[in-house]
């Protein structure tokens, strides 16, 4: 049987995590070859893109519908990769609405299909395990509540503890950061992170705007502007006039730097809340999709917070500002609590540091879902 394996992500959270689980494989064998829907950090570990996962970075209904005949002309595109290549296995990581689509496709044609980061089916769309049951070899999960809600239920899941416990760390120490971006000592940091997609950024920039301003007739602020790095900004225009309006300190693919020694962040509810978390950065979350995805969608969320960091304390550490909270009034207002009472930053940091201790095993995850995947094709006879 052919060492191929078909990788797939669509966001950049998941294209970070499938990069390390393809370089842990590789060390187990250096024999297999890797393709399938990548992005930046997939395609520098050596996956073969066949369709780029850029394409697929969109967040809401009303969002996604307008997207559709270019996410189903690269479900195709990707589809027709698998025939043609005939993978052993397949690693589906996140991205749930289009791979649980993928998923039956690949069982179809005889591939192993291996699914990284459970969809959040605890929160909404339960049905979603069905898929799940039937298609997926092996789930694994990236919280700790997760592998029994899903084995509970008939799904083969394996917890293996969260990426970015070992991965997310600060790459410089504070005055190293503050010499690097020329900032000043003596002036609080407010980090800014919009999110990891274009069009979410582009929502949240001037609610972010407004709030900056806010704050600044509290009590001066330097502002930092956080981006993912190696993505195609066709929304520069947008951000430049972001920052000529703030005057704030644009830093692309350092986000963990400057939440880590930022006196407060913003962030966009979703992977970079748990970021935080992990790097003890006082925060609050928000978020904002069209009205129509929030319509529909509110009334099938069945968790009582939004923020995964909230989910795993078990109560509200981190205040979230979802929707119709979601503006320059009340970002400014969470910001300059905490940019305001040096006492609940620390009880923040004491609290986060909890949800952290949660998050960590005394393994590389990416390590334990290569290892468990290595051994599978082992035993298929995958040469």
């Amino acid at each position: 049987m052919a060492g191929k394996v078909l990788v797939s992500a669509g966001e950049a959270s998941g294209d970070r995590y499938a990069a390390r689980l393809v370089e842990r494989l590789q060390a187990r064998r250096p024999d297999l070859e890797f393709f399938g829907c990548a992005g930046p950090a997939m395609r520098k570990a050596g996956v073969r893109a066949d369709v780029e996962a850029e394409s697929l970075s969109v967040v809401g209904l009303a969002e996604v519908v307008r997207h559709l005949p270019r996410i189903h002309r690269e479900y195709r595109r990707l589809l027709a990769a698998a025939e043609r290549e005939r993978p052993a296995a397949a690693v589906l990581t996140d991205s749930s609405g289009f791979h649980l689509r993928v998923a039956p496709k690949l069982k179809a044609l005889g591939v192993e299909v291996f699914y990284l980061v459970a969809p959040q089916a605890w929160a909404w769309r339960e049905g979603r395990v069905r898929i799940l049951r039937r298609n997926v070899k092996e789930l694994h999960c990236i919280f700790p509540f997760e592998e029994e809600w899903f084995t509970s239920r008939g799904v083969n899941a394996v917890y293996i503890g969260h990426p970015l416990a070992v991965m997310a760390k600060a790459r410089w120490s504070r005055s190293e950061f503050f010499e690097r971006y020329q900032l000043p000592a003596d002036v609080p940091i407010l980090a800014l992170c919009p999110g990891s997609r274009q069009g979410e950024v582009l929502r949240h920039l001037p609610i972010l705007a407004g709030a900056v301003k806010k704050i600044r007739t509290a009590m001066p602020v330097n502002a930092i502007l956080a981006l993912p790095p190696d993505l195609d900004w066709t929304g520069a225009g947008a951000i430049r006039q972001f920052i000529e309006q703030t005057g704030a300190f644009l830093i692309e693919g350092q986000t963990w730097d400057a939440m880590a020694h930022a006196d407060a962040t913003l962030a966009a509810s979703g992977t970079v809340t748990v970021e935080a978390a992990l790097l003890g950065a006082p925060m609050a979350a928000f978020y904002r999709v069209q009205p129509l995805t929030y319509w529909v969608g509110r009334p099938l969320v069945r968790t009582a917070f939004f923020s995964m960091v909230n989910l795993i304390a078990g109560e509200g550490v981190v205040e979230e500002l979802i929707q119709q909270r979601c503006t320059p009034d009340e970002l400014a207002r969470a910001a300059l609590a905490l940019l305001q009472d040096e006492r609940a930053r620390a009880r923040m940091r004491a609290r986060l540091a909890d949800v952290a201790a949660a998050l960590r095993t005394d393994h590389d995850p990416l390590d334990r879902s290569a290892a468990r995947i290595a051994a599978s094709l082992e035993v298929r006879g995958v040469l």
